[in-house]
């Protein structure tokens, strides 16, 4: 903002002045010319706040992508396929997902083959088994690992490196909550479980602001389960809207129901422990009682 002259705030105290019959003359009701001068500082002030506007600074984010306000940026309108544990490998994805980037016995410990097909599904899961890991996944194109060594870009481009890193080569991107969304604006969450599709290095798509890398797949730049699939309504080649989350920030649902790998599940538990712990310590306490978040 430009500053003020001197001059025209000096005038219009004046004016104030000899409109109230308060100018310079010999019968001033002040005592002494500190009054007067601390009289017209207040003058100066109150003509200050009726010229200058006043600024309010926000204390809270901008608003988003649908106007919700998040630390991470939405990604819109980005094609989205269906991949699942287990997948054998096709011409448009050449890649069997028998194993993820970060698990090699990605089949096994999730405890099975994830069919796809609808009619052997009940409530997001397979029916001739439970997951043990979280069937709400997802992949990105990009892994932070590499034979074990952490990427150079890592550090710099990944927002919550600096508070998941625990040691060099491993990923702390396995296992992050992403939030998304289809066209009718209902949303679905997810971990991030296995890199893809087609790519392991797009970080500037993934973090940045850079739309997804051309493929076969119509340039996709999301995978997701069977299970978000369903949720949300999708076909097998869609186009949602995604963001990273922070695990407080992810409602209950469905997708926090199973999975070794599940904060949901891994809080729960260790809740579960410290409650029967807390009993058994005390012999007026009566049975333990589970709590869940």
């Amino acid at each position: 903002m430009r500053a003020l002259s001197a001059k025209p705030i000096g005038s219009l105290i004046a004016s104030v002045l000899l409109a109230t019959g308060m100018g310079l003359r010999a019968q001033s009701p002040y005592e002494s010319s500190e009054d007067f001068a601390r009289y017209a500082m207040k003058l100066r002030e109150a003509a200050l706040l009726k010229i200058e506007p006043q600024v309010f600074v926000p204390t809270t984010s901008r608003p988003s992508y649908w106007g919700y306000s998040s630390r991470y940026p939405w990604k819109a309108e980005i094609v989205t396929t269906v991949f699942w544990v287990g997948e054998r490998p096709t011409e448009n994805n050449p890649v069997p997902n028998t194993r993820s980037a970060w698990d090699p016995d990605w089949v096994v410990n999730y405890g099975g083959y994830d069919d796809p097909d609808p009619n052997n599904r009940r409530n997001y899961i397979p029916v001739n088994f439970t997951p043990r890991q979280n069937p709400f996944y997802c992949a990105l194109p990009y892994n932070d690992v590499s034979e074990g060594s952490t990427k150079p870009e890592a550090p710099l481009y990944i927002p919550w490196f600096k508070q998941a890193y625990v040691k060099y080569g491993q990923s702390v991107c396995q296992n992050r909550w992403i939030e998304i969304r289809n066209h009718d604006g209902r949303s679905c969450y997810a971990q991030w479980s296995d890199c893809g599709p087609f790519r392991t290095d797009d970080y500037q798509y993934v973090f940045g602001n850079e739309v997804p890398q051309p493929n076969l797949n119509h340039g996709a730049g999301l995978d997701v389960s069977p299970a978000v699939r369903d949720f949300l309504g999708l076909s097998g080649m869609d186009v949602t809207s995604w963001r990273f989350v922070d695990y407080h920030d992810v409602p209950p649902g469905p997708w926090s129901y199973y999975g070794d790998n599940n904060d949901f599940v891994i809080n729960a538990r260790k809740n579960t422990e410290r409650v029967v712990s807390s009993s058994f310590g005390d012999t007026d306490s009566g049975s333990p009682t589970v709590i869940t978040r």
